[in-house]
This record gives C-alpha cells, sequence and structure tokens, in this order.
C-alpha cells in the first residue's frame, strides 16, 4: 500500500532524523521539489537534543528545521522552503499531491505509505535540476475500512475539520487521551500505527495545538 522513501539518488540523502517524503517539479524556473518530513522514530530523540528544544525561545522545531534542513540545502546548492514562511506560504499541499506520494484521505487530511495520517513536514528543498518523477500508485484509502471516519470522539469531521469543536473536545476530562497520546483520528489509520511516531511526540503537537 502507498510508498515509503522517495527514491531521489545517493548524493540527495537528507541529514539525520529526516528523510524525503514526495519530490515534485517545481512550478516555476524548473528543478525539483524534495518534501522533507521526520524520519521516525529517529527524529524526535534528536530535536530534544538540541539547542532549540531547551533553549526555552517560541517555535523550537521550526528554528531547528530552519536550520539542519537550511544548511543541508545550501550544501547542495539548492534553497530552502519552509510551513512557516510567509504569507505567502509555500503550496507543500498542492506540491505533496503532486508527488504522487501523497493522497488526501477521506478526512481531508493527507496521507502517505509510510506516515499515514502522522504526515508532516519540516520543510522543502527546491533543486535546480530535474528528477524522475515518481512513479504514482492507488491511494491506500482505496483498500481500506476507513476507520479515521469514525475515530473522533468530538465528531469534528463532518465533513470538514470543525477546529473549535476539536478544542472544546481537548477542554473535557474525556479529551485526556487525544490530548496526551496524540489525536485519535490520525491514530486511527492503520498506515499511522506503524510509522515510528512516538507518543511523546504527539502530546508535545497537541500541546502546541491547543494553547
Amino acid at each position: 500500500m502507498g510508498c515509503g522513501r522517495a527514491r531521489v539518488g545517493s548524493d540527495l540523502t537528507p541529514p539525520e532524523g529526516l528523510f524525503v517524503s514526495g519530490h515534485c517539479d517545481a512550478e516555476e524556473g524548473g528543478g525539483t521539489v524534495l518534501l522533507i518530513s521526520p524520519d521516525e522514530p529517529a527524529f524526535w530523540p534528536l530535536f530534544t537534543a538540541s539547542a532549540e528544544w531547551s533553549d526555552g525561545a517560541p517555535d523550537p522545531m521550526d528554528r531547528w528545521s530552519k536550520r539542519v534542513i537550511g544548511a543541508w540545502a545550501g550544501a547542495i546548492g539548492a534553497r530552502a522552503a519552509f510551513p512557516s514562511d510567509g504569507p505567502p506560504y509555500p503550496p507543500i499541499f498542492r506540491w505533496a499531491l503532486a508527488s504522487g506520494s501523497f493522497w488526501q484521505s477521506p478526512v481531508g487530511m493527507l496521507v502517505h505509505g509510510r506516515m499515514g495520517l502522522f504526515t508532516s513536514f519540516r520543510g522543502a528543498v527546491i533543486l535546480p535540476r530535474r528528477l524522475p518523477p515518481t512513479l504514482s500508485s492507488p491511494s491506500p484509502c482505496d483498500d481500506c475500512h476507513r476507520p479515521c471516519l469514525t475515530a473522533c470522539p468530538a465528531d469534528a469531521f463532518r465533513p470538514g475539520y470543525h477546529v473549535a469543536d476539536c478544542h472544546a473536545w481537548l477542554d473535557r476530562p474525556d479529551g485526556k487521551d487525544c490530548l496526551t497520546a496524540g489525536c485519535g483520528v490520525r491514530r486511527a489509520c492503520p498506515l499511522s500505527r506503524d510509522c515510528g511516531r512516538l507518543p511523546e511526540q504527539s502530546a508535545w503537537h497537541m500541546r502546541q495545538f491547543h494553547t
């Protein structure tokens, strides 16, 4: 079902803790966009050992990503882009769908053959040269019983994502499971269960979301 690492060549291996989760043609000026995602479970221990994690300043993961991915991009003669850049923001969602390595799930979030609904991006690297395209494959959701559709205890996906309902649920005692273990919808995806995301990482992301 789906795909794992995008094959881009040994000379384009990103720094430890990251992997190329997909690539597509750049929309302007030629070249190739490499989508960079956390390599679980290696990513979290590396990040939490960093200076950004312990310095007490805001947005430690964004700052770590910009430092590490930015340095790698410069070393390979490319430029980096990040989800936090903007406005205008980089079209990460559009790049992901164009890569053939991601699909839109029944609940609207992106799904990946390796990360499942724990799909995330730490950045993108734009190379000045074209790489062969990824061979497209069917969405893993096509052969799935789609537990994501009924997994949200707050019924926040009905359809669309109702953010206020999600936050209201997390404020309740019943919302502790989602707050400490991660979004129930993301965890329900069969691919998510094997992606290696550590529970403490999911809990940290939920705290950043629900503040």
